[in-house]
C-alpha cells in the first residue's frame, strides 16, 4: 500500500518490542553501568595513585573533548547513511575492554588512553544510534518508547552502585572494574547483533535508506504558510540557521554540564570530603539514579500529552533546584532530598532532547543534529566536572564549584524558556523564489 507516492511499513509488535529491548539494554551497559559506574571508582584513583580531583575528572574531560568533536558528526552521519547497528556494534565492545583496561592501569598515560576509547565506546553505542533507532521504528508512542528504553540507563544506574561496592569488598576495585566491562560485551553485544535497522529500507545507490513515511516525517499541512516539509534528503543548513536550533543546543548543554558536574564529584564529594562510607554514599547514589527511572517514566509520559517545551524546562528545572541540597550534606536527609529531587530531573535529561528534536525538526536529519547537539553536550559535560575538580583543589572545598553548577542550571532552563511555542516555526522552510 502507498501514500501520497511513498511506501507504507506496519512493523510489527515483536519487532518493535526487540528494538526496545535492544536500546535498554544497550543503555543499561553504556550508560548505567560504564558512564555512571566509572566515578564511583575515583575516590580509589584518589587514594591509591595520589592523584588529584582535576585528574581524576580530566579523563572524562579529554576523552570527551578529543572524541566528542572529532567523531561526533562522523557517527551522526554514518548513522544516517548506514544505520545504527553496526555502529553500536562497535561501542558495545570499545566500552567493554575500556572498562576492563581501567581495572588494570598503572599509570596516568594508560588511565587517558582508557577513558579515551571509553569515550568513544559512548559516542558510537550511547544515546545517538538508540535515539535513532528508536525514532525509526516509532512514531507517535516515540515518547513512550524512548522513556521505556531509558529506563535501562535508571535500572543500570542504579545497581551499578550496589554491584560495585559488593564486588569491590570481596575483590578490590581493578576486579570490580573488569568484572563491569565483561557485563557490557556479554549482555549488550547479542541484542545488538539480533536488531533490524529499520522497518523497512530500500537500497538506493548501495546505501539502506529509510523511505520517509516509515520515518514517520509528517507534511506540513498547505496552510502553513507556503511552506514546505523538511525532507530526509535536506540540508541541515535549513536547520543550523534557526534561532531555536541554538536556544535548544545551549540549554541542553547548560544542563547536561550541571548534571554530568554532579554526577561527577558526588562519591568524591560524600565519601572523601564528607566521610560517609562506601556503602552509604553506594545508596545514596542508587537512589539517585532508581528515582531516575520514575523521572524516566513521568516525563515521557508527559511528552506525549504536553508540549514539549514545558516538559523540558520541568526537567531542567529540577536539576537546578536539587544542586543546592549539597551544600546540607551533614544531613542525610537532605541527601536523600537531594536524590529524589535530582533524580527525577536526570531521568528526563537525556530523554527530552531527542523527542523535542525530532518534534521540531523531523527525523530524516535526527542523526545529523543530534551528532551535533550531543557533541556540543559532551563539551559542556567534559569541561563542568574537571571545572569543579579543579575548584575544588585550589580551594579545599566545593562551594565555589557547586554555585557553578547551580548558574548553568539555571542558564540553561533560561534558554528553553525562551524556545518559540509555535512548532511550525521550526519547520517550515520557505521554498526559494
Amino acid at each position: 500500500m502507498t501514500k501520497a507516492g511513498f511506501k507504507t511499513a506496519q512493523p510489527g509488535t515483536g519487532a518493535r518490542i526487540q528494538v526496545a529491548l535492544t536500546s535498554f539494554v544497550v543503555l543499561f551497559t553504556i550508560v548505567g553501568l560504564a558512564l555512571y559506574g566509572l566515578p564511583l571508582y575515583y575516590d580509589f584513583f584518589v587514594r591509591d595513585f595520589a592523584w588529584s580531583r582535576t585528574q581524576v575528572t580530566s579523563g572524562n574531560a579529554l576523552s570527551k573533548l578529543v572524541v566528542g568533536p572529532l567523531f561526533g558528526f562522523v557517527a551522526g552521519w554514518f548513522v544516517d547513511r548506514f544505520g545504527p547497528r553496526r555502529l553500536m556494534l562497535a561501542g558495545i565492545l570499545m566500552a567493554g575492554f575500556a572498562l576492563i583496561g581501567l581495572g588494570r592501569m598503572t599509570v596516568l598515560w594508560m588511565f587517558y588512553l582508557f577513558y579515551l576509547l571509553n569515550a568513544l565506546g559512548y559516542v558510537c553505542g550511547g544515546p545517538l544510534p538508540n535515539q535513532v533507532l528508536l525514532s525509526r521504528w516509532f512514531d507517535r508512542a516515540r515518547g513512550r518508547a524512548m522513556g521505556f528504553a531509558y529506563l535501562g540507563i535508571g535500572v543500570g544506574g542504579a545497581l551499578v552502585p550496589l554491584v560495585s561496592a559488593s564486588l569491590v569488598a570481596a575483590f578490590g576495585w581493578r576486579v570490580a572494574l573488569q568484572v563491569l566491562g565483561l557485563l557490557i560485551i556479554v549482555l549488550a553485544l547479542p541484542f545488538a547483533y539480533a536488531v533490524r535497522e529499520s522497518p523497512s529500507v530500500d537500497d538506493h545507490d548501495g546505501a539502506r535508506r529509510l523511505q520517509p513515511s516509515v520515518l514517520g516525517v509528517r507534511r506540513l499541512q498547505p496552510s502553513v504558510l507556503g511552506a514546505r516539509r523538511l525532507q530526509p534528503s535536506d540540508s541541515i543548513g535549513a536547520i543550523l540557521r534557526t534561532p531555536a536550533f541554538y536556544l535548544l543546543a545551549l540549554g541542553s548543554m547548560c544542563s547536561i554540564a550541571a548534571v554530568g558536574g554532579a554526577n561527577q564529584h558526588l562519591k568524591l564529594y560524600l565519601s572523601l570530603d564528607r566521610g560517609y562510607s562506601q556503602g552509604e554514599a553506594a545508596r545514596i547514589i542508587s537512589l539517585v539514579l532508581a528515582l531516575s527511572i520514575a523521572g524516566r517514566l513521568l516525563m515521557g509520559w508527559l511528552a506525549d500529552r504536553m508540549p514539549k517545551k514545558h516538559v523540558m524546562l520541568i526537567i531542567y528545572l529540577l536539576v537546578a533546584v536539587s544542586i543546592p541540597l549539597l551544600f546540607l550534606a551533614s544531613s542525610a536527609t537532605a541527601m536523600y532530598a537531594f536524590a529524589v529531587v535530582f533524580g527525577l530531573g536526570l531521568g528526563g535529561e537525556y530523554l527530552i532532547v531527542p523527542l523535542i528534536a525530532a518534534e521540531l525538526f523531523g527525523v530524516g536529519v535526527l542523526g545529523r543534529l543530534l551528532g551535533v547537539v550531543l557533541t556540543a553536550d559532551g563539551v559542556a559535560e567534559a569541561v563542568s566536572p574537571m571545572l569543579v575538580g579543579y575548584l575544588r583543589d585550589v580551594s579545599g572545598s566545593y562551594r565555589i564549584g557547586f554555585f557553578w553548577l547551580i548558574a548553568v542550571a539555571l542558564t540553561g532552563a533560561a534558554a528553553v524558556a525562551a524556545l518559540p511555542r509555535q512548532r511550525d516555526q521550526f519547520l517550515a522552510v520557505k521554498e526559494p523564489s
